[in-house]
């Protein structure tokens, strides 16, 4: 029997829409600036360069209705809405023909960004972990299975801070669509089962509050609740 010199971490886990049970997470990849208008908004050319990911820590996690405690050492922490693809079965060099049968579910998410923080890490040219893999980064709602959603290419996905709409988009806007991000992440990376990929945001990201609740929906995919602390 092992002894760990240390307590082993739980392992990260998302519940499953209308199950007891849950889907552990393995990675959290994320895609960055896939939707036109929010490359735009962001100051870079939307043009249909390849695609370009990062990554959170998995423990970084919180579910539905789970407070989001606002983040240290930043004065401008911003919400960027998602689709979550969650992948059941892994594989290298995967065929887009073929991505979406390596594909377990779907739900809503969120990339919670220190902007100030990542904007500065870009002007110096360093990664961004201390901007987008801080603790609580990563919101991921209740995961919906594909036997009940199918592959959705389009549908409004869309986040509220307060009851106010702050973003909107349509799946369908997507520069690169999830079976060409599965494919192309599988040429670097080996996928496995447990792995989870934020699909990139659309326009109107912007800034929170504490006290505030942003309220977030995918069509098709229910919705999803977290509140600033």
């Amino acid at each position: 029997m092992t002894s760990y010199a240390v307590p082993p971490m739980e392992i990260p886990a998302v519940p499953i829409a209308g199950s007891d049970e849950v889907f552990p997470v393995r990675r959290i990849y994320c895609v960055g600036r896939n939707y036109a208008e929010h490359a735009r908004e962001m100051g870079s050319d939307p043009d249909r360069e390849p695609p370009f990911f990062f990554m959170k820590p998995t423990d970084t996690i919180i579910q539905d209705g789970a407070d989001f405690p606002y983040p240290s050492m930043s004065e401008n922490v911003h919400y960027e809405m998602e689709l979550v693809v969650a992948i059941g079965t892994g594989g290298k060099d995967i065929p887009q023909g073929k991505a979406n049968d390596h594909i377990f579910g779907y739900a809503c998410g969120l990339d919670m960004t220190r902007r100030d923080l990542q904007g500065e890490a870009k002007k110096m040219g360093r990664p961004w972990e201390i901007g987008k893999a801080f603790e609580h980064s990563a919101p991921i709602g209740p995961i919906e299975s594909v036997f009940e959603t199918g592959h959705p290419e389009c549908g409004v996905i869309a986040l509220d801070v307060n009851g106010t709409r702050r973003q909107e988009g349509d799946l369908a806007q997507m520069i690169w669509k999830v079976p060409e991000m599965i494919s192309y992440l599988s040429e670097y990376f080996e996928l496995a089962a447990g792995d989870v990929i934020l699909s990139g945001t659309p326009s109107g990201v912007g800034p929170v509050e504490r006290g505030q609740t942003m309220e977030m929906a995918c069509e098709g995919l229910g919705a999803m609740t977290v509140k600033v602390v």
